[in-house]
C-alpha cells in the first residue's frame, strides 16, 4: 500500500519543472488589467453621429490598430453637444472604464458657441491633471474654431492647446479634422460632421500619431 502511496510522486519531478517554468511564463504576461484600453473623451466628431456605429471614430481606430498589431480596446466616451466643461464635468463616468489611454477630442462646441477660450482652457487642464494624477497617458486632440469669429479668437483658441501640450509635456495630434474640414464629399449633408469615409481619412492621418503615443515608455 505504501508503494502505491509513494510511487506516483516519482513522476511528479518533470511535471513540477514545466509547472515552475509555466508560472514564470505567465509572470511574464501582461495582465488584464495592464491591457490598452483608449477611452475617447469627445463629442458629436467621434460619437458616431448620424453615422453607424460601426463607422465612428472609435470602431474604425480599433480596426485600424488591429491591422498594425495593436491589441487595444477603443472606448467611444463621446456625447453630441459636449464642450470641454461637459467633458469634465463627466469625467468620472469615463474614468469608470479603466482606461490606460485617453484621446481628449474637446473644443469644437466651444468653438462654435463662441466661448471665452480662457475657460476652455481651464477646463482642459482640469482633466488632463486628473487624468495625469491617474497614470492615463493621454494624447490631445486640437480643434479649430470657425472663421467667422475672427483672428484674434482663432489665434487664441488654437494656442490653448499648444500651451497644454507643453506644459504637460503630452503628445498634441493639431487639427482632428485634417484633410475632411469644408471637404463636401467627406462630410454629412451639415458640413460639420464627417461621413463614414471622412472618418476614415481621420483615421488614416491621426494613425501614426496614435502609434508612436502607444509606443512611448513612460
Amino acid at each position: 500500500m505504501l508503494q502505491q502511496m509513494v510511487y506516483p510522486h516519482r513522476f511528479l519531478k518533470f511535471p513540477t519543472q514545466a509547472l515552475a517554468l509555466l508560472l514564470c511564463a505567465l509572470a511574464l504576461m501582461p495582465t488584464a488589467a495592464e491591457a490598452c484600453r483608449i477611452s475617447v473623451l469627445g463629442d458629436s466628431l467621434t460619437a458616431a453621429y448620424g453615422i453607424a456605429i460601426e463607422d465612428g471614430f472609435p470602431a474604425q481606430l480599433g480596426n485600424a490598430l488591429d491591422d498594425q498589431g495593436y491589441s487595444c480596446d477603443v472606448l467611444d466616451a463621446g456625447v453630441s453637444g459636449d464642450t470641454t466643461a461637459g467633458g469634465l464635468a463627466r469625467l468620472d463616468w469615463m474614468l469608470a472604464d479603466q482606461p490606460t489611454h485617453v484621446i481628449i477630442e474637446l473644443g469644437a462646441n466651444d468653438g462654435l458657441r463662441g466661448l471665452p477660450t480662457e475657460q476652455m482652457e481651464d477646463n482642459l487642464d482640469a482633466i488632463i491633471t486628473r487624468l495625469k494624477e491617474s497614470d492615463i497617458s493621454i494624447l490631445l486632440a486640437g480643434m479649430l474654431p470657425p472663421p467667422n469669429l475672427g483672428k484674434d479668437y482663432t489665434d487664441a483658441f488654437s494656442r490653448v492647446f499648444r500651451d497644454l501640450s507643453d506644459r504637460h509635456a503630452i503628445p498634441l495630434y493639431p487639427f482632428f479634422l485634417d484633410g475632411v474640414a469644408a471637404e463636401p464629399s467627406l462630410n454629412q449633408p451639415d458640413q460639420i460632421h464627417p461621413n463614414a469615409a471622412g472618418v476614415k481619412v481621420i483615421v488614416d492621418r491621426i494613425l501614426p500619431t496614435v502609434v508612436a503615443w502607444l509606443d512611448q515608455v513612460d
